[in-house]
């Protein structure tokens, strides 16, 4: 599939103007950024989220990026084309926050996902057109502590893309222009399946047991193993090359106090992504005839919890 970029020539002839559907930990981050850079920002949110990012903007505290604040524009629905829509919501507000971006509305704009999961592409293809879609994955740990607070803990934020080169050079311009390392990769399931490869593991595995990732790796690294050895293989039926030793030693590189979204989400009293991560994983597991033991218990006892 081919997206068709609304910018043309020079990337840098002029800003581009970027809606970002959900300025939580990941979305805000990247709306600080991307104002930063010079690019006209809109925050799209609920009433509260909305006036308090219109008066204060959006507060980093980063170690990659060092501590700043950027101004954003704000809507609780967008009413007007944009270059480019980040939609950085949970999944379990997908539905909701949509209704907030009406298609005819974005004119030509892109859509980039960077949700948790694999599912999610089709319910944005059929609302917004395949050609406007952008398979994508981002790889950061942030956190929003406050309204207008982001604090972004890992010494990276790293974007990946899936199409043509051609048609996402000025996408992926735009945003290594704000700090926001960018690849662009040719196999959408082999992106998606190549976060979730990783992200199933680390979550299912913190939030059951409340434990760091180091703690994870070290006190049930046999739990860590197996799993990744089950989501590897459902990776692999899907299509995409995922390795376990490399997935295994990315664990070990990760910094050792690093929580996942869900835990944090389990920690805070807030919905689970566990459809999104551990079901998508288990229904792609029963649809190619993959076991996936370790994955089925921790589903079961999250879900009971």
């Amino acid at each position: 599939m081919t997206v068709t970029s609304p910018a043309t020539g020079d990337i840098t002839a002029r800003p581009w103007t970027v809606a970002v559907l959900g300025p939580g930990g990941v979305g805000g981050l990247l709306a600080a950024l991307l104002s930063r850079a010079g690019h006209r920002v809109v925050c799209v949110a609920r009433d509260e989220t909305a006036q308090a990012l219109g008066e204060h903007g959006i507060r980093v505290r980063s170690n990659q990026f060092g501590e700043f604040t950027a101004p954003v524009e704000t809507r609780t629905r967008l009413s007007e084309p944009v270059d480019l829509c980040l939609v950085a919501v949970k999944q379990t507000a997908l539905d909701e926050a949509l209704t907030r971006i009406a298609p005819e509305a974005l004119s030509d704009g892109l859509v980039l996902p960077l949700l948790n999961g694999i599912e999610h592409l089709d319910i944005l293809r059929g609302r917004y057109g395949a050609q406007r879609v952008v398979p994508g994955v981002i790889r950061v740990e942030s956190t929003r502590t406050a309204p207008c607070v982001i604090e972004h803990g890992s010494s990276f934020t790293e974007i990946d893309l899936a199409g043509t080169e051609d048609s996402l050079q000025p996408l992926a311009a735009v945003l290594d222009g704000a700090g926001v390392r960018t690849r662009v990769l040719p196999d959408a399931s082999a992106t998606l399946w190549g976060k979730l490869s990783f992200l199933a593991p680390f979550a299912l595995l913190t939030t059951r047991y409340g434990l760091t990732i180091g703690e994870v790796r070290t006190t049930c690294r046999d739990e860590l193993v197996a799993l990744v050895e089950e989501t590897t293989a459902v990776a692999r039926a899907c299509g995409a090359p995922v390795d376990v030793t490399r997935t295994l030693e990315r664990y070990d590189m990760f910094p050792a106090g690093a929580k996942s979204s869900m835990q944090r989400d389990a920690e805070a009293g807030r919905p689970l992504e566990l459809d999104a991560i551990g079901g998508a994983l288990l229904r792609a597991a029963t649809r190619h005839d993959v076991p996936v033991p370790v994955a089925t218990r921790l589903m079961a006892e999250l879900t009971a919890l």
